[in-house]
C-alpha cells in the first residue's frame, strides 16, 4: 500500500436514505434513519481501498460508549455481522469511492449517534456527524411494528389532526397541529430522552420510553415541558385554550429549558402525540367522555346535589370530567404475558402519582377491557376512568346538620363515546369497544368481577369532605356492585334544548318527565342549570325550576327551564376557560321509592370562521389565504385574537382584531409560501373575552 489510507469525505446520501426511511419530512440537516433498516453511506478515500486496508466504522451513543453495553458499535465490512446485531457490507468499491450499507439492530437504543471512521491509525470525524436513529413501525423486527400502511401514515407521519372535546352528547373536534417534523422538534425529543436519564439500554424499549415521556411532558417532577393550570387564571402565561398545536410549545421549551405555561389535558395529549410520533412510536389522541377522576380507586364517584338539583362543588373528593384526553401508543409488550400487545394507554396530564412520579402507563387496552387491572402500568387508574359508577346524593339541612340521602346510582354513564380521529380522514372514530365490552353484556360483567377482586370497594358511605359529622341515611355497607334500581312507575327523565344554545341569547331548555306504569303518580321535580368548566367545576348557578306534577299511567309532561342571557353573560366574560351548560334533574315519586337523577352537558354554538384560499398551489409559489368571521351573536366579542398556523406553509401568526360588535365582519389575510409537497392544513382559532374557542381548518394540496 505504501501511502496511508485516509478518508476525505462522507456523503450521508440524505435524500435517498430519508425517502426509504420515511424521514424526509424532518426539518434538520442531519441524517435521520429508523432502526432495523438498511441505509447507505458513500465514503471517499485518498486512494483506492484494497483488501489489506483496515476499515472500521464506529457508531456510538451516550457519554461513555461501550461495546458491552451495546452503545458502541465497531463495524468492520469484512466481518459481516457485529455482536450488537448491527450489520455492514460493501455495496460497491470503485476508484476512490466506496458505497457501504449499514443496518442497525431492530432493538438498538433510539437517539443521537456519532459516527467516525478508522482507517489504520487515522480517524475521520465528519461534519454533521450525528445520525438520529428512531423507532421503526415499518420493520417487522421492531416491537413497534405496525402492519397497516394507512395506519402508519396516520399514527406516525400525519403532522396534523384533531382532538375531540365537548360533552358526550355534543362532541366537537378541536384542530391540532402536531408538527413532529418542524424545526427543533426532533432535537427537543432528544433532549427529553437525555433528561429522562435512562440507562441507555432502556432506550431500546418503547414501554420505558413512552412511560418516561408521559412524565416529562408535564412539569411536575422534572421541570418537564408543560405546567398544568386549571385555576381559571392564566395571566402569567398562555391560556390552555389559546394553543393550536404543539410546535410553539416544544420550541419555546427547547429554547428556555423551562416549563411552558399553561396546559390542560388536550394540550398535554397533543404534545405527547407529537413526541411519540417524532420518535417513531405510533400514537393517537384519545378522548374519554364523562371521565371519572376517582381518587380512591373504588370505582365510584359521589355527586352531591342540593334540593334544587344544583351540584355542590365544595363537597366532592372525586369528579367527573366532561371529557379527558390521553394517548394510545402501539407496541408489543414483551414484559407481559402473551396477548397484551397492540394499543397501550399513556397519560401525561398530572393527576395521580405512579411510583412516586406524575406519569401514567403504558397500560394495555386489552387489560382494561378484560379487567386485568393487576398488569402494569396504572391499569386500575385507567380502568376506573372508563368504568366507575355514579352515585347521587341529595344534601338537606336537618336541625342545622347536613343529612345525606342516596337518590340513585348510574352504572352506564361513565366512559362514553371514547373517540379518536379516524385513519386517513377527518372523521371521528368511536373506539369505546376497544376499551370495554358492551354495557350489560356477559363479558362486561365478567371483566367487572375480575377487576373488583383487585380494587377494594369502600362500602356505601358518602365520601364528602365533612360528611362524618352529620346523621347518615342508608349507610349500610352494601355489596359493591350497584345495579340500576327497578322502578315501580317506569319513571324516566329527558333533558333537551328547544333551540341551539347561542351565547348572548336565552337558553331554552326543557325537562320531560315520563311514567309508564298504570296508576296516578305525583312527582316532585327539581331541575337546575349551571355553567361548568370541562373538569366538572361549577362556575355559576344560572337558575332552577321546582314543581310538583301529576301523571296518569303511560304519559309525559314537559317542564320548561328558560335562562335569560343576563344570567350568564358576566360569568362568560369573567371565566378564562371555555364553559359548558350543565343541566341536572331530580325526580321523586311520592309514596314510592322511585327516585331518579339525570344530568346532561351541552355546548354553546358559535358562528363559523371561513377560510378562503385556492384548492391547490405550487411548491415555493406564493398564494393568499383569507380568514373571515361575522359576529352573528347578540353580543359584542371583546379583545378578539385570531391565531393561525399552516405547517409547511407559514409560521404561526396572531392578529389582534379588537372588539367585534354584533354583525361586524372581520377579514385577515396571510401570504403563504409552500415549502413541502402533499396535503397541508391551515388551522385558525378565534378567542375573545367572552368566547374562548371558535376554530376552523382547511386543506390545500401542494404540487410540484
Amino acid at each position: 500500500p505504501g501511502t496511508d489510507l485516509k478518508v476525505t469525505g462522507i456523503d450521508f446520501l440524505k435524500s435517498q436514505n430519508s425517502g426509504l426511511h420515511h424521514t424526509d419530512a424532518y426539518n434538520i440537516k442531519n441524517l435521520v434513519v429508523r432502526r432495523g433498516q438498511a441505509f447507505q453511506l458513500q465514503l471517499s478515500f485518498s486512494r483506492e481501498l484494497k483488501d489489506a486496508d483496515k476499515l472500521v466504522l464506529h457508531f456510538s451513543i451516550g457519554k461513555q460508549p461501550m461495546k458491552v453495553r451495546g452503545t458502541l458499535m465497531s463495524l468492520n465490512p469484512r466481518h459481516e455481522k457485529d455482536v450488537s446485531g448491527w450489520q455492514i457490507s460493501i455495496v460497491k468499491n470503485s476508484g476512490k469511492e466506496c458505497l457501504l450499507s449499514v443496518t442497525s439492530s431492530p432493538s438498538a437504543p433510539v437517539g443521537k449517534y456519532t459516527l467516525n471512521v478508522k482507517t489504520g491509525t487515522n480517524i475521520y470525524k465528519p461534519e454533521n456527524d450525528a445520525v438520529y436513529l428512531l423507532f421503526n413501525p415499518w420493520c417487522e423486527g421492531d416491537v413497534v411494528f405496525l402492519a397497516d400502511e394507512a395506519q402508519r401514515k396516520e399514527y406516525v407521519l400525519n403532522d396534523t389532526g384533531c382532538i375531540y372535546v365537548g360533552s358526550a352528547y355534543s362532541i366537537h373536534n378541536r384542530p391540532w397541529n402536531f408538527g413532529q417534523f418542524e424545526e427543533l422538534i426532533l432535537d427537543t425529543c432528544m433532549y427529553l430522552l437525555d433528561k429522562s436519564k435512562p440507562k441507555l439500554s432502556n432506550r431500546k424499549d418503547p414501554v420505558f420510553v413512552s412511560r418516561a415521556m408521559s412524565a416529562l411532558v408535564n412539569s411536575n417532577d422534572d421541570s418537564g415541558v408543560l405546567l398544568g393550570n386549571w385555576s381559571g387564571n392564566y395571566n402569567s402565561g398562555t391560556s390552555p385554550i389559546d394553543w393550536i398545536g404543539s410546535v410553539a410549545i416544544l420550541q419555546q421549551y427547547y429554547k428556555t429549558k423551562k416549563p411552558v405555561r399553561y396546559g390542560q389535558c388536550w394540550v398535554f395529549a397533543g404534545v405527547l402525540t407529537t413526541v411519540m410520533r417524532c420518535l417513531g412510536i405510533p400514537s393517537r389522541c384519545v378522548s374519554n367522555f364523562n371521565s371519572a377522576h376517582d381518587t380512591e380507586e373504588n370505582l365510584r364517584v359521589d355527586i352531591y346535589l342540593n334540593e334544587f338539583g344544583e351540584k355542590l362543588n365544595r363537597m366532592s373528593f372525586d369528579s367527573i370530567w366532561n371529557f379527558h384526553v390521553w394517548n394510545d401508543v402501539w407496541m408489543k409488550r414483551t414484559d407481559l404475558p402473551e396477548g397484551f400487545d397492540g394499543w397501550q394507554a399513556i397519560d401525561s396530564t398530572p393527576q395521580e402519582q405512579s411510583q412516586g412520579i406524575f406519569q401514567c402507563g403504558p397500560c394495555p387496552l386489552k387489560a382494561i377491557r378484560e379487567g386485568d387491572v393487576y398488569l402494569p402500568f396504572d391499569s386500575k387508574f385507567v380502568y376506573a376512568e372508563v368504568n366507575a359508577d355514579k352515585v347521587y346524593w341529595v344534601v338537606k339541612k336537618v336541625n342545622g346538620k347536613d343529612k345525606y340521602t342516596r337518590i340513585s346510582t348510574e352504572t352506564q354513564g361513565i366512559g362514553m363515546n371514547i373517540s379518536t380521529k379516524a385513519v386517513g380522514q377527518d372523521k371521528r372514530e368511536d373506539i369505546t369497544a376497544q376499551y370495554k365490552f358492551p354495557e350489560g353484556s356477559k363479558e362486561e360483567r365478567r371483566a367487572m368481577q375480575k377487576a373488583s377482586s383487585f380494587i377494594h370497594p369502600s362500602g356505601m358511605t358518602p365520601r364528602a369532605s365533612f360528611s362524618s359529622s352529620g346523621p347518615m341515611d342508608e349507610v349500610a355497607s352494601k355489596p359493591w356492585v350497584l345495579r340500576e334500581e327497578v322502578s315501580k312507575t317506569g319513571l324516566q327523565l329527558e333533558i333537551t334544548n328547544k333551540a341551539a344554545l347561542y351565547p348572548g341569547s336565552p337558553l331554552e331548555l326543557a325537562i320531560t318527565v315520563k311514567t309508564s306504569a298504570p296508576g296516578s303518580w305525583t312527582i316532585n321535580l327539581a331541575g337546575s342549570c349551571q355553567l361548568q368548566s370541562y373538569t366538572g367545576k361549577v362556575e355559576a348557578s344560572l337558575g332552577y325550576v321546582k314543581e310538583t306534577i301529576k301523571l296518569e299511567g303511560k304519559s309525559e309532561m314537559q317542564v320548561p327551564l328558560k335562562i335569560v342571557a343576563d344570567a350568564y353573560m358576566k360569568t362568560l366574560a369573567s371565566v378564562e376557560d371555555e364553559v359548558l351548560v350543565h343541566i341536572t334533574a331530580i325526580a321523586e315519586v311520592q309514596g314510592t321509592d322511585d327516585k331518579l337523577t339525570k344530568e346532561t352537558t351541552m355546548s354553546f354554538e358559535y358562528p363559523p370562521i371561513t377560510i378562503q384560499m385556492p384548492e391547490t398551489a405550487k411548491l415555493n409559489k406564493e398564494f393568499t389565504c383569507a380568514f373571515i368571521f361575522k359576529n352573528k351573536l347578540n353580543m359584542p366579542l371583546d379583545n378578539c385574537k385570531l391565531l393561525v398556523e399552516g405547517l409547511g406553509l407559514f409560521k404561526m401568526a396572531t392578529f389582534d382584531e379588537g372588539d367585534v360588535k354584533p354583525d361586524r365582519i372581520i377579514k385577515s389575510e396571510i401570504i403563504c409560501t409552500p415549502t413541502r409537497l402533499g396535503e397541508k392544513k391551515i388551522v385558525a382559532k378565534l378567542t375573545s373575552t367572552e368566547i374562548k374557542g371558535i376554530s376552523a381548518e382547511k386543506t390545500i394540496t401542494i404540487t410540484a
